[in-house]
């Protein structure tokens, strides 16, 4: 049996020669086209943070960019190699249409995500209550962030549940006001008892002076007067000066010897 040489010429002259310098040049823009794409990016990565743009959006970006020139880079192979890529991009769009129906919780976060690193309502290291955790943020994530409660609990909340829910932002403004309250018995010296505890919380360490400490009336309920005293701080300060401050109410009540709050009732007896 021969072997007829020519034929066997034809098929590498016309088939493999040609795929194999396909094959090659695609390798060749693989390779080029990772070196490339590692310095757009970190091109990109230097300079926003030159313009000290927010660390969350660098990563946003540097994950976007990554797989949108990847996904480039994969049609330019595919196209040197002869694959038509009209037909492949139809089928990573049907995929892209499917994946997004199949993890659309996901994706709703990853959105929430990118308004709440435009939008800014917090950054790393605010104390804020958000999606009923309350907290010192840790991380803004892609998908969710992490909030380090006060008693030690990292607590992962997803992206779209925060930004759907009031966020309450506690490092924003300079000072907090901190909510006390004083129940005075019948028979006390209201105006006295305000003086006093204006100058005791005024003492409190930590406690600003502008705005100034606020010790007024809130209510009259049957026990006698109800005080509010409202100091301010800033909010690393907060804890600590409401229980100091709640230890100087304590103190004043026993400086002067106000006598506990109690209910006085008044029975009066009708002859029939």
């Amino acid at each position: 049996m021969t072997v007829d040489l020519s034929k066997i010429d034809l098929i590498v002259d016309t088939y493999l020669i040609p795929f194999g310098l396909k094959l090659m040049a695609a390798a060749a823009i693989w390779v080029a086209g990772g070196f490339v794409i590692r310095g757009v990016i970190a091109g990109v990565n230097r300079a926003m943070a030159a313009k000290a743009v927010d660390p969350t959006m660098i990563r946003y970006l540097d994950s976007f960019l990554r797989v949108a020139l990847r996904i480039g880079l994969l049609l330019a192979m595919l196209g040197v190699l002869g694959v038509e890529t009209t037909s492949f991009a139809a089928l990573l769009a049907a995929a892209g249409v499917a994946i997004g129906a199949a993890w659309a919780g996901l994706l709703a976060n990853f959105a929430a995500g990118v308004f709440l690193v435009i939008l800014r309502p917090f950054k790393v290291g605010d104390a804020v209550m958000a999606a009923g955790v309350s907290g010192i943020v840790k991380e803004i994530g892609l998908f969710g962030c992490t909030i380090e409660t006060g008693d030690g609990v990292r607590v992962t909340v997803g992206n779209n549940k925060i930004f759907s829910d009031s966020i309450f932002n506690y490092s924003v403004n300079p000072t907090r006001r901190v909510d006390l309250s004083c129940q005075l018995a019948h028979g006390v010296d209201v105006a006295r008892a305000m003086e006093a505890l204006r100058a005791a919380i005024t003492a409190v360490p930590n406690v600003v002076t502008e705005p100034k400490p606020v010790v007024e009336i809130l209510s009259f309920n049957v026990n006698g007067t109800l005080l509010a005293v409202r100091p301010s701080c800033a909010n690393e300060h907060y804890w600590q000066v409401y229980f100091d401050g709640n230890k100087k109410i304590a103190e004043v009540a026993l400086r002067e010897n106000w006598p506990v709050p109690e209910q006085h009732s008044v029975v009066r007896q009708v002859s029939p």
